[in-house]
């Protein structure tokens, strides 16, 4: 008796048991079947199971994926090296003497006709050229032609092919912000110095060293804006993708006032002249010609600020204000208007068109309608150029000049 009242307790024990272990199951899985499609269940007549793949997905969301950084830092120390060792021989050191004492850059190698490209400001006023390669061989060179509006040249040098080493120059418009890009040169003398960085932007512009008629500058248009360590005696030199490719001829940093020791301090902010600039400009150099650039005859702010578009009575903040149109020139025989009535802002005057577009293409600023017009336009041709006069859009033909003193 005592046995069979054991048993029965024991069987007891068992259901119950069995009861409280599945209860949590059993309340977890009414908790989410309303949601089946969130983690895998389904429900069919009722019945809840969990499918073999959502065990699976359960078990991968519980296992962290680890990040490798280390190959991919491997990876880029790879090609880093691979480039320089492919294109640091045809990276020059150029040393000029002229009047004014000493003075250096960099350059590059562009064929095996002993063309080499720098700036233009590297050989201005040289009575000697002194090229110097990574090789050690240093040799005289020749200036066959330069370009004051993009800050270019180019030098020749007769030594044998076997010693030319040329770059490929890259497609430009194919950079991107926050590429990677290479600079070597030659900074403070130090040569086959290699720094990194990144495109910061495109479609900057700087002031050319070519003077107007009337004492201003005109504008360098397609720079290359970065944060590759750049300094003096870079100038001239390459700024390459991480293909090899020349992309840019480094020009210029911006700076912040001056040291105690009277050097100028670097920001961190470099300019170079795109290679589709270069391109443009490269054939009439080797032929000892200046480049014929298109003109426009006109001044624009650089761009405009909300308060200037109200003073301006703009109904937008975007595209080139025009603020001074040159007498008989290009814009002005196609009837373009410059600001003419005083506003409340001195020296700034409403009334002028505001460049919005060329050739169908909305322009945000007067960088970018440089830029395109330097590459993609010539003297002789015809520009579509939409202005907002007002509050309508007029569409302007303009037969673009050459610019003024080109070949002097």
């Amino acid at each position: 008796m005592k046995q069979g009242k054991f048993k029965l307790l024991l069987v007891i024990g068992t259901l119950i048991f069995s009861m409280l272990a599945c209860a949590p199951i059993y309340g977890i899985l009414e908790s989410t079947s309303s949601r089946p499609e969130s983690i895998g269940l389904s429900d069919q007549g009722g019945a809840v199971e969990i499918k073999e793949t959502d065990t699976e997905l359960q078990v991968a969301l519980e296992i962290e994926t680890p990040s490798f950084v280390i190959p991919d830092q491997v990876l880029l120390q790879d090609a880093l090296v691979d480039i320089y060792q492919s294109v640091s021989p045809g990276v020059v050191s150029i040393q000029i003497y002229s009047q004014f004492g000493a003075g250096q850059g960099s350059g590059f190698v562009i064929d095996k006709e002993g063309h080499i490209v720098t700036n233009y400001h590297v050989i201005d006023s040289a009575e000697e050229v002194e090229v110097h390669f990574q090789s050690g061989l240093k040799v005289f060179g020749e200036v066959l032609g330069v370009d004051l509006d993009s800050d270019l040249a180019v030098v020749n040098v007769d030594v044998d092919p076997d010693e030319l080493f040329p770059i490929p120059l890259g497609d430009s418009d194919q950079v991107r912000v926050g590429q990677s890009v290479v600079a070597i040169g030659n900074p403070y003398g130090l040569s086959g110095t290699m720094t990194t960085g990144i495109v910061s932007a495109r479609g900057r512009t700087l002031e050319s060293i070519r003077q107007t008629e009337v004492g201003t500058f005109y504008s360098a248009g397609d720079l290359i804006q970065t944060d590759a360590n750049i300094n003096p005696g870079n100038s001239g030199g390459p700024l390459l993708n991480l293909n090899g490719e020349v992309i840019g001829i480094n020009r210029a940093i911006r700076t912040s006032g001056m040291t105690l020791s009277g050097d100028a301090i670097n920001t961190g902010i470099g300019f170079a002249i795109s290679s589709n600039i270069l391109k443009q400009v490269l054939p009439s150099l080797v032929r000892g010609e200046t480049y014929p650039y298109p003109y426009l005859g006109l001044s624009a702010l650089s761009s405009l600020s909300l308060s200037q578009a109200e003073y301006l009575g703009l109904t937008r903040a975007t595209g080139a204000y025009v603020v001074e149109i040159v007498n008989n020139g290009p814009a002005h025989r196609a009837g373009m208007l410059a600001g003419s009535r005083p506003t409340q802002v001195q020296g700034l005057l409403s009334g002028g068109d505001l460049i919005i577009g060329v050739d169908g293409r909305e322009i945000k600023d007067f960088s970018e309608m440089l830029s395109y017009m330097m590459l993609n336009k010539h003297p002789g041709d015809e520009i579509e150029i939409t202005v907002l006069r007002g509050e309508e859009e007029v569409d302007l033909t303009v037969m673009l000049g050459e610019r003024p003193g080109s070949g002097q």
